[in-house]
């Protein structure tokens, strides 16, 4: 059984606020006080090249299905904020989780944003997704679906699609094969022993 608390975005001291789009620095990375605006252009295809330290993939991004959730990927992406982040929950039949500055599952961008719901494709492995803290706290955390306990989450579709793999999947899977241990403030296995990390993701569009 999945246990959503898991997918944890936001720590409770994370309050959104007023003003969209505008940043400040935290430590090293910026924050805002509510969700970007949609800055998506209609009928544009979108795609995310990401650069681990284990090699590459490509993201083909739900922007007609989930455009809420890939206009706030895109704008995170765009003003580097994932740029560092380590794939820091591991679970390799299942998933592997990043897009969390603080490294640990409790940070985000310093705003959540509602969830966008049923999803449009079955959790398989390659579907990326936004983890969350419960109905409407997604923030810049996303999982990438890994392996065959994936399909467990379609008895309870609750996290929305970003998009799905389209290349590199091996390096994904690389990522998911690093040998984990307990984590200290959970007692689940899925702590990674060595480093996984983003070093950048950058988007195209067409159309």
């Amino acid at each position: 059984m999945v246990r959503r608390r898991w997918f944890c975005v936001l720590a409770a001291g994370l309050v959104a606020a007023a003003l969209a789009g505008c940043g400040a620095k935290a430590g090293s990375k910026l924050r805002w006080t509510s969700p970007p605006p949609m800055q998506l252009k209609s009928g544009a295809t979108y795609t995310a090249l990401v650069s681990t330290n284990l090699g590459r993939f490509t993201i083909h991004l739900f922007a007609r299905h989930d455009p809420v959730a890939v206009n706030n990927f895109v704008f995170l992406a765009r003003h580097g904020f994932y740029n560092g982040d380590r794939f820091f929950r591991i679970i390799r039949t299942f998933m592997v989780q990043t897009g969390d500055p603080h490294n640990n599952g409790t940070g985000g961008p310093g705003y959540h944003f509602n969830d966008e719901l049923p999803p449009p494709y079955p959790y398989t492995p390659g579907i990326v997704a936004m983890a969350n803290a419960g109905p409407n706290t997604n923030g810049s955390q996303f999982f990438i679906c890994t392996g065959s306990a994936c399909a467990s989450l379609d008895q309870d579709p609750v996290y929305t699609e970003l998009g799905r793999v389209v290349s590199g999947m091996s390096t994904v899977q690389k990522i998911a094969a690093i040998p984990v241990g307990p984590n200290p403030a959970t007692g689940e296995v899925s702590l990674p022993k060595s480093v996984a990390r983003m070093v950048q993701v950058a988007i195209a569009s067409k159309g």
